[in-house]
């Protein structure tokens, strides 16, 4: 019984604190082997420390470990299963990106584009939500009777009962707004918002997370207070009960061939996730299919790019608001020392900040030489050099924060700890490490 109730404050606590992940994230055994491993290396030799303390130096840690998390997120998305090389990963392109976005998502490097197919893509509906939109009512007293009440939210294959206490002179916007949070918090699959209109009224608005019909399904979630444990008269009085836009499913053709879709982002041939994004007009489909490896090759050099610079202005900010150390700046100053002339040559330029800026000329001149993966192997020394940098931030980012020592460890005797990165930051490792 007891493990049980732990396994039920452990399930309502995880979606919480688990950070957005995605597919990136999942790991084979040798590389969840090779962390370990790195772990090991990384802490036998290293010394005992006193950290700061403070709330600045856990936010501080957290942000450098999801900074570094995305950069290696980056990398990965512009590289194939078997490869670190940003040269392997084809671009598919939409000929109107209002309509929809495509991504490939293939695994194998040495498919030539013109062996994945490309189709025309027409968007009449995209995927909706279930909206149960409330009872506005006055702001001011409620008229609900002082007592427990309760009430059920059906979704999935699950009731969720919600209890609240109402107090006298508790009034009606209040009770919304804890409403709201309480479901919110609850991660369920609904979001919950209070709506204001300028008559001093207020209404609960309920928007099922999930999109579509699965299974022909007239509705995503259910609220009433039939058969609930406490009080009942709360779904009548805020008027949760009626659904006011049912959920539909995306509607859209395939070359001409029509198609429907429970969400707005699905996957094609097991080559391209497609995320439509808008209606598209009579005869204006979009062209959906694979960039040439050239154009490919630019487009993940410029996401390269995009997310190292994003890499480098979140850990500059993160460094300059804690403001102590300067590991993490001495670092990456040699690295971009490095590899300044070479990059610089294709194209690539370091600013001041640590960013680096495109020439798309002469990146393209580089990009069209006989061999360019020669021409452009500076790119991917580069981006081999800042992706072990990531890791090494991403394994203990406790040690980029301003640290006194008091003890060096005796070289070659010392017994691995695993551990010793959680008992200074707090932080254990995660399933996505």
């Amino acid at each position: 019984m007891a493990s049980l109730a732990l396994q039920n404050v452990y399930n309502n606590f995880l979606p919480q604190f688990m950070p957005k992940t995605s597919r990136y994230d999942t790991h084979k055994k040798d590389e969840l082997r090779s962390v370990y491993a790195s772990i090991i290396r990384q802490t036998k030799e290293s010394p005992l420390f006193l950290p700061l303390s403070g709330e600045d130096v856990v936010e501080y840690a957290v942000n450098m470990k999801e900074n570094a998390r995305d950069l290696k997120n980056v990398i990965a998305s512009l590289s194939t299963d078997d490869s670190l090389s940003l040269l392997d990963k084809k671009t598919a392109f939409s000929s109107d990106e209002d309509v929809a976005v495509a991504k490939y998502i293939g695994s194998d490097n040495s498919v030539d584009e013109d062996d994945v197919p490309s189709f025309d893509l027409g968007v009449q509906r995209l995927a909706s939500s279930q909206v149960n939109m409330g009872s506005f009512i006055d702001n001011g007293a409620m008229t609900l009777e002082p007592d427990t009440y309760s009430f059920d939210i059906h979704i999935g294959d699950t009731d969720y009962e919600f209890q609240f206490n109402v107090e006298p002179g508790d009034n009606n916007k209040e009770m919304q707004e804890k409403l709201a949070r309480l479901i919110n918090r609850s991660n369920i699959g609904v979001e919950v918002s209070v709506m204001s209109d300028d008559n001093g009224r207020s209404a609960l608005r309920i928007e099922s997370i999930a999109t579509g019909q699965p299974g022909g399904k007239e509705a995503l979630f259910n609220i009433s207070d039939d058969n609930t444990s406490k009080r009942a008269g709360a779904v009548e009085y805020f008027g949760l009960g009626d659904i006011t836009e049912p959920p539909r499913n995306a509607e859209f053709t395939l070359n001409g061939a029509p198609h429907s879709a429970y969400s707005n982002s699905f996957t094609i041939d097991k080559a391209y996730e497609i995320t439509l994004k808008g209606a598209s007009g009579d005869g204006e489909d979009a062209h959906i299919g694979l960039k040439p490896d050239v154009e490919s090759l630019i487009s993940n050099v410029e996401s390269l790019v995009e997310g190292y610079n994003r890499f480098i202005t979140n850990a500059t900010q993160y460094s300059e608001t804690y403001g102590l150390s300067n590991k993490f700046r001495n670092e990456m100053r040699g690295i971009q020392n490095e590899y300044r002339n070479e990059l610089d040559a294709i194209g690539l330029t370091f600013m001041d900040t640590g960013e680096l800026e495109i020439d798309e000329k002469y990146l393209r001149a580089a990009a069209f030489e006989g061999d360019h993966k020669d021409t452009l192997r500076p790119i991917t020394d580069f981006t081999s050099e800042i992706l072990l940098e990531a890791k090494k931030i991403s394994l203990n980012p406790m040690d980029y924060t301003n640290r006194i020592v008091v003890e060096y460890k005796n070289p070659g005797h010392n017994f691995a700890n695993p551990y010793i990165t959680s008992m200074y930051s707090g932080m254990m490792f995660s399933s996505y490490t």
